[in-house]
């Protein structure tokens, strides 16, 4: 049957409908006068507010609202409304007087108009946003950890940015422990971690000051048994939810009397326990905690939890593994660099390293101390371009290569000019390992020092304690600075080369007297550079704390370093302190000897006796018969002139000098042959022998220990 929709006794009236619509609407509304005191409110903002409408109706506002800023806020706006006739919009996130737990709610306010257009009442329609404000703020913590964790390759500086991240935003209190091996940076057992476990605790925050829930202070073992929340979450590899009432958490709580007075004390409501796991292997767990007063963990927080745990995960396994090569290539670097530097008596020396900070990694810096032939001695600085492994290593090659050069006895410039020429085949070697695929470590990823980059800078200085002439020669490394016995100090001036690696110029030595008790510093640039000081002023700042420098070359050595290095450098940092010593006029006898092999019995008694003078006479068999072959040699085989020396300091050194460069060479001599052996006996007789070139011929030399007693 058809009802007329005009027929008032079939349907209720327009008024009823509407008044029904506004009582019933899921939506919570409600109508204020313009003096911001209820008028009427529909029964989802009554249950909201948990008043019915008739004891709210005639009451302000800010009667019942909660006295934060938000009640303030939400009465400022409805104020305004009513004063400016302008519709609003109000967000908030606040907790309902009928609620436990807070809400997120979008609250839309008009003014509300009589028939002359008077502003007569402000109407409200909240809707509770709360499902999508919590995604939102789930999504934004998630994008703000993609750039808050992992800001370092520093684990413990990873685990404290996940606490941080989390705390006050999804937990109250959070913890986070990890496996002792994966500190020292070495690889974790492959899968989930069973049964009893004992972690390291790393991390920790709270939203009360000081952390006062903690029972395991920072760096502080911890052990777990298998029903706890962080074993259980460790065992199956994934996020476990967990809290008081349960039955394996109360059973944990029984059987650890501290850790249930604080659950008790700070009333504990809810936990989730995070497995930080990455790459197939289990590094830790991070524990999530909720106190009295807000919700507990549900199934999203559960979720968001582990993703996070899960993002940590991987910069801490990045972190971790950085750890593992920087400390193998620290390891590695410290074992290149020389572990004490050799007794000789030309110098007084002493040496600092510094790596750079863990960011940066370990560098290529080195420094060594070769004792030469002739009292003389060699001293060198280098620096590898670059940082890790690959520089650590590269730097031992060189190292390695100027101490068998220096065993040459090249001249400086000539031993840089065969060290570039290495340089050169290194990279050679480098550029087409890299073409071959070579370059891409499977654990740490693409070496740094691609196919081609490898160079150096190096300096090398030779000096003699008997002429007190010092020659350097330095491919595109610092000059050194030299500290004068007057107080003086100053840079050397040198004709500095290219670094190693260029190739096609030649390298310039310079030489200089220098004064008894001269101090001469060799440094790498990472000493006296940073952000904040460029290479002239750093120089100049080590010149300065030269001049005050103590006589403990040690303590000199600690001075710079404090003095230069005030913050962790970026860069290595070594220096190479040598203070000069020279020898008196009595420690050193030199003969012209006439090239007459008849005259070789008399080369042998003045080596007697000078040797009666210093009160060597024990010495006197070996080294007339070293004096006679090394001098029958040169005139049987050299040219002239001749000249015969003898050095007493901690060793007795006997050289012979000619004019040709034509060296000897030890040979086994056969049955019949009536020469060969002399070079033998020497060799046999004395601690060393061996030859070196210079600009006017060549010197045979052979040391023998002083006699004891």
């Amino acid at each position: 049957m058809h009802t007329d929709r005009n027929d008032s006794s079939a349907e209720p009236g327009d008024r009823a409908i509407v008044e029904w619509a506004f009582a019933q609407s899921p939506v919570s509304m409600a109508i204020f006068d313009t003096q911001v005191r209820y008028w009427r409110l529909n029964e989802t903002a009554s249950r909201f507010m948990g008043v019915g409408e008739a004891d709210l109706r005639g009451r302000g506002y800010l009667e019942t609202a909660p006295e934060d800023e938000a009640g303030q806020g939400f009465h400022r706006r409805l104020r305004q409304v009513a004063e400016s006739g302008q519709p609003a919009c109000y967000e908030s996130f606040t907790r309902a007087p009928s609620s436990t737990r807070e809400h997120a709610w979008n609250t839309w306010m008009w003014p509300v108009r009589d028939e002359a257009g008077t502003v007569c009442a402000v109407a409200i329609a909240a809707f509770d946003n709360s499902e999508q404000h919590a995604a939102r703020r789930r999504l934004a913590l998630l994008n703000e950890a993609s750039t808050t964790i992992g800001t370092t390759l520093d684990v413990l500086h990873t685990a404290a940015e996940l606490a941080r991240l989390v705390v006050p935003r999804l937990a109250d209190f959070t913890t986070v422990d990890l496996l002792e091996s994966v500190l020292y940076g070495q690889e974790p057992t492959p899968g989930p971690v069973g049964g009893s476990v004992v972690l390291r605790r790393v991390a920790h925050e709270s939203v009360s000051p000081g952390v006062p829930e903690t029972v395991v202070e920072l760096g502080g073992i911890d052990s777990y048994p298998p029903f706890s929340p962080a074993a259980r979450a460790l065992a199956a590899g994934r996020p476990v939810l967990s809290g008081p009432g349960e039955p394996d958490f109360e059973r944990w709580l029984a059987q650890d009397a501290a850790r249930a007075a604080m659950v008790r004390e700070y009333t504990l409501r809810s936990i989730t326990a995070v497995p930080l796991s990455a790459r197939g292997t289990t590094l830790g767990v991070a524990v999530f905690i909720r106190r009295d007063g807000r919700d507990p963990f549900d199934r999203e927080d559960v979720a968001l939890a582990g993703e996070l745990g899960a993002r940590a995960a991987v910069s801490i396994d990045n972190a971790r593994r950085y750890t593992r090569e920087h400390t193998t290539a620290l390891a590695l670097q410290r074992s290149l660099l020389p572990q004490g530097l050799p007794g000789q008596a030309a110098v007084e020396a002493a040496s600092r390293y510094l790596p750079a900070h863990a960011g940066a990694g370990v560098g290529g810096d080195w420094f060594d101390v070769i004792p030469l032939s002739g009292i003389r001695v060699a001293l060198v600085v280098g620096d590898v371009v670059g940082h890790g492994l690959h520089a650590s290593a590269t730097m031992g090659r060189l190292r390695t290569a100027v101490r068998t050069l220096a065993d040459v006895d090249l001249p400086p410039d000539e031993l840089l000019a065969h060290l570039d020429d290495m340089v050169s085949h290194l990279s050679v070697e480098s550029e087409n390992s890299g073409a071959a695929g070579d370059t891409h470590d499977a654990y740490a990823g693409p070496v740094p020092e691609a196919a081609g980059d490898i160079g150096a800078t190096c300096l090398y200085a030779v000096y003699d304690p008997v002429s007190r002439r010092c020659t350097v020669a330095s491919a595109g490394h610092p000059s050194p600075v030299l500290l004068r016995p007057d107080g003086v100090a100053e840079v050397i001036r040198l004709s500095p080369g290219p670094p190693l690696g260029v190739g096609g110029l030649p390298f310039e030595a310079t030489e200089l007297e220098l004064p008894e008790d001269s101090l001469i510093a060799l440094y790498t640039d990472g000493l006296v550079v940073s952000r904040d000081r460029d290479i002239d002023a750093g120089v100049e700042e080590l010149g300065r704390v030269l001049t005050s420098a103590s006589p403990s070359l040690e303590v000199t050595c600690d001075s710079v370093m404090k003095a230069l290095l005030t913050a962790r450098p970026t860069d290595d940092a070594a220096l190479l302190l040598a203070r000069t010593r020279a020898l008196t006029a009595d420690q050193v006898a030199t003969w012209d000897i006439p090239a007459d092999p008849a005259l070789v019995a008399d080369a042998r008694n003045l080596a007697a006796r000078q040797l009666a003078v210093w009160g060597l006479g024990e010495a006197a068999f070996v080294t007339e018969l070293v004096v006679s072959e090394l001098v029958t040699n040169a005139i049987r085989y050299g040219r002239t002139p001749i000249q015969l020396r003898l050095i007493r300091d901690r060793a007795l050194i006997c050289e012979v000098s000619d004019a040709s460069n034509t060296a000897p060479h030890l040979r086994r001599a056969r049955k019949f042959d009536e020469g060969g052996r002399g070079l033998l006996l020497v060799a046999q007789l004395t601690q060393r022998w061996g030859t070196r070139q210079s600009a006017v011929g060549k010197t045979i030399w052979a040391e023998q220990p002083l006699p004891t007693g």
